[in-house]
């Protein structure tokens, strides 16, 4: 029995799958049956199968469609598939173990995506521009021109923008009336 890491080999097989442009979902579906077979037999090196139960765990709904994605599989190296002419013993198949290793990575900063588990760091200059840019409307100097406390012009701007009701809102609203 191989130690496997179900969540591990699933990323590996997926990454694996992304890359290869002649898989099809039959294919993706196919192997998938598999591997859950595999996990059932508590990933042992090799397992026989059930034609008609494969076909039925992974929706293949025809017997030349499921023959062909299988030896496929077995051609592109994602299984082993040594077929049975024995209608009363299953064809055997071997998984292969995909990406799953307990070594120590070697960047362990690094990630597939480029990213770093280091803390950001940002410029002051950029924060000095940021505050400097002139044409910046968000200034300080705007908010203070802007009177959000007094009550008696409510809803309204005392800026430059007049205020305005884009969504037509009213509180008198009949929600009986369509939109």
């Amino acid at each position: 029995m191989e130690d496997i890491n179900y969540i591990k080999h699933l990323n590996g097989v997926f990454a694996q799958f992304s890359k290869d442009s002649s898989l099809n979902p039959t294919h993706i579906s196919l192997y998938m049956a598999l591997f859950q077979i595999w996990n059932e037999y508590h990933f042992t090196d090799s397992f026989y199968i059930n034609r008609a139960e494969v076909m039925e765990l992974s929706k293949v709904g025809s017997k030349t469609t499921y023959h062909r994605c299988i030896k496929e599989l077995s051609h592109w190296n994602y299984i082993f598939y040594a077929p049975s002419h024995n209608p009363f013993r299953g064809s055997r198949i071997k998984m292969f173990n995909f990406g799953t290793t307990d070594e120590q990575a070697l960047y362990p900063s690094h990630t597939n995506m480029g990213t770093t588990d280091g803390q950001a760091l940002v410029s002051k200059t950029k924060l000095i521009q940021t505050v400097r840019n002139k044409t910046n409307n968000n200034k300080r100097q705007n908010f203070k021109k802007l009177d959000f406390k007094n009550s008696e012009n409510k809803g309204k701007q005392n800026g430059t923008v007049p205020y305005q009701d884009n969504l037509k809102t009213s509180s008198d609203k009949n929600y009986n009336e369509p939109l």
